[in-house]
């Protein structure tokens, strides 16, 4: 059986790390399925989906690590071409990606113990988004 859900979310702009594992985990919980795997995607490419321990010390490293990655404060031909200023935003997500796929069992995520879902914004702006779950499984 597959079910699919919505998980929605506004950011506060680049840098901003959203822990959605409690939401993740209820929609998991209340699919109804004991095992097997839940993958979450986010449309759109100026964001990503990873794990991280979501602690004070991550939540100031991981935009410091992307800062020195793919600076945002120098030109990218995508700028160039579309004038919106978030080339940067396109090259971070293109390196974490859109999206993580995680099993479960027992109707609960097989994460660990320090290991929480995040959402990471990378756009130039505050953004909504609408992240996708797709709950496969028996």
């Amino acid at each position: 059986m597959i079910k699919t859900l919505e998980i929605k979310l506004k950011t506060r702009g680049p840098g901003d790390i959203v822990d959605i594992t409690g939401r993740i985990n209820d929609a998991v919980g209340g699919s109804g399925l004991e095992s097997g795997t839940v993958t979450v995607f986010v449309p759109g490419s100026t964001g990503g989906i990873t794990t991280i321990e979501f602690e004070p010390g991550l939540l100031k490293d991981v935009p410091e690590l992307m800062e020195r990655l793919v600076p945002s404060d120098r030109p990218y031909k995508h700028d160039e071409t579309w004038h919106d200023g978030n080339g940067f935003s396109h090259l971070r997500a293109a390196l974490i990606g859109p999206d993580i796929t995680v099993p479960f069992v027992g109707g609960k995520p097989t994460l660990g113990t320090w290991q929480q879902v995040v959402f990471l914004e990378f756009d130039n702006r505050p953004r909504t988004r609408t992240l996708i779950l797709q709950i496969a499984g028996e």
